[in-house]
This record gives C-alpha cells, structure tokens and sequence, in this order.
C-alpha cells in the first residue's frame, strides 16, 4: 500500500541522464554532495547559478519537493525529507503539530499521516501546498526541539491530531498513550480542548471523559463506561494496592474501595504467555492471599456482551460486600 504522504508526492523523483554539468567552484562545497534538503536560495547564495539548478532538476539529478525547496538526490524521500521540507516551506516560527510531531515524541499508536502538519504565526501568507499541511494559529505555542525540528507542546500536538481524525477509538487511543506514557497530563489537554479552536473538538471531548475518570486505553475507557451503567459506587482507576502490613498487592484497572472488590480487563495478548502470563497468575494469587474479590474481563466482551459484563460486576460487588472488608488499601 501506498503511503498517503508519499502518493502526495507522485513521480518527484527522476534518474540522471548521462553527460557532464559544467561545474563552477561551488561542486568543491562538500555540502552538496549529500542528499539534503536545501532552499533554492541557499543554493545560489553557495554560488550555484539558478540555470544550473533548474537544469539538474529538469534531468533528474536533483527534485523539487516544494516551490523553492529541493532534495539533492534522485532518490525517494524520506519521512525525514518531507519533515524538512514542510518546515523549510514554513519558515521563522515554523513548527511540526499533530502525527508526524508525536512520532518525534516516541508515541506509536498512531495511523499514518495524511500530510505533515506546521504551525505558523496568524500574519503568515504561506498556503498549504503538496504534502505540507500549513495552519495558521493566535495561539502559536513555544516549540520543543525534537531531533532537531520545532514541535508544538505533546498536549497541543496531539489536539492537532485527533481533530482532524474520524474514529473515535483512534481519537482516545492516541490521547490516552500519550496521558500514560507521560508525555502530558490530562488537565494539560482539558485546558488546550478549553482553550483552543471549537472545529473538531466534538469527538476528543467525549474521548476525554473517560480519561479525566481514571481510564488509560480504550479497554479502560469501555470498562469506565460500563461500571457508569452498572449503578454501582463510584470506583478509583488504576490506584496501587497495598495489604495491611503496606506490602504492593497489585495496581487493578478498577478498585471499588468500600468493598475491596478489584476489576482487570485482562487481554490474552498481554497476559495470556510468557512471563505476563506468570505474572499475572502471581498477581492473581496475591489478591486471593489478601482476600480481595477478583472479576477478570476480556476487552471483547466489553462491547460484545455488556449487558452480561454489568450483572458480572453487580454480583461481584455484592459478594465483595457479603464477606467481611480485608485490610487492603489504596497506597498513599
């Protein structure tokens, strides 16, 4: 399959055809001998006269990614190319938003960017052109370094992203990987959701519910969803739990405090072999130890039997609530 970013592109790149380009001293700058991407300006400032470059592009030997802005090879370009090119088009204050920005950030669940997306100041007369997506903004953050391209903040870039997606459950996969992997916090992306642009925030202030809740994945966000309908006491996310003596029990996706009652969504992915799947039994087996009520639920049956997933946990909370409460405790 084709990337949507490179199908953008079409057939930019040629092959050299044999004879020889009359050099003048700037073919001795070591620069332009590496397949970089350069302004067509800098190229004559290097002493590269304006027929020549025109000439080289024509032939294959060089590519013109954007007006102006050119890759010193006739190779296909790389994800890298077309980031420095977008960034090239941009100019001062130009900086990387949205999919390809969070890439930069370590962030993986992400679907393939349609164009690269740049930030620039409101005054800016430069138009989106090709693969480069241009969004001019009031609210120009303070950019990150990133591999050594500007990025907007992690909670604006992911904003940028999700607002121009469709399915809800890439829009809350992508806000809660970056919320547990750390990169930003849930307020951060309440308060840019409050504080920034109304088109398409529809769709991530739903998604937002369930991660002010507690929840980190979607399965998580399924199972907040559900314990909501089951008309049961309000539950703790992802607390650590400890015995009597204060020794770490387990950290349950769901806690119901009051009953001692312990909720995990239990994929067999990630805990159905290896040393997950040892864990798990150990986790299992330190919940039982310390009298803890346990319910496991597969993520599929979160939408595929809900209503048998809600009498599941109403009757594991009364059971929990049958027996007298253990010592275990969410950690301070």
């Amino acid at each position: 399959m084709v990337h949507p970013v490179r199908q953008r592109l079409g057939n930019v790149s040629g092959r050299a055809q044999a004879g020889a380009v009359r050099r003048g001293s700037w073919a001795e700058n070591p620069l332009l001998g590496k397949p970089i991407v350069i302004r067509a300006e800098t190229l004559e400032s290097l002493g590269v006269p304006r027929r020549t470059i025109n000439h080289r592009c024509e032939r294959g030997v060089w590519q013109m990614l954007l007006r102006g802005i050119l890759l010193l090879s006739n190779g296909e370009p790389t994800d890298e190319h077309l980031v420095q090119a977008a960034i090239l088009h941009g100019r001062e204050e130009a900086m990387l938003t949205g999919i390809w920005a969070l890439r930069r950030y370590g962030l993986e669940n992400l679907p393939a960017p349609k164009d690269v997306h740049i930030l620039l100041p409101p005054d800016r007369k430069i138009s989106s052109a090709r693969f480069v997506h241009v969004e001019t903004t009031t609210r120009l953050p303070s950019p990150r370094t990133r591999q050594g391209i500007p990025c907007a903040p992690v909670h604006r870039a992911v904003l940028d992203a999700v607002r121009r997606l469709k399915g809800d459950d890439t829009i809350l996969a992508i806000m809660a990987e970056a919320v547990q992997r750390g990169r930003c916090t849930v307020d951060m992306l309440a308060r840019e959701l409050d504080q920034g642009c109304s088109r398409g925030a529809a769709k991530p202030r739903r998604a937002l519910i369930p991660l002010l809740g507690g929840a980190r994945s979607v399965a998580e966000a399924d199972a907040w969803r559900l314990w909501q309908r089951a008309g049961l006491p309000p539950c703790h996310w992802n607390v650590k739990i400890v015995d009597g003596q204060g020794h770490h029990i387990a950290t349950p996706d769901a806690w119901a405090d009051e009953v001692a009652l312990a909720w995990e969504i239990d994929s067999r992915k990630h805990h159905g072999q290896g040393d997950d799947y040892l864990e798990t039994l150990a986790r299992n087996t330190r919940y039982t130890q310390a009298g803890i009520v346990l319910l496991q639920t597969a993520p599929a049956r979160l939408r595929t039997e809900p209503d048998k997933v809600r009498a599941e946990l109403r009757a594991a909370y009364r059971t929990a609530q049958a027996r007298p409460r253990p010592e275990a405790r969410i950690s301070t």
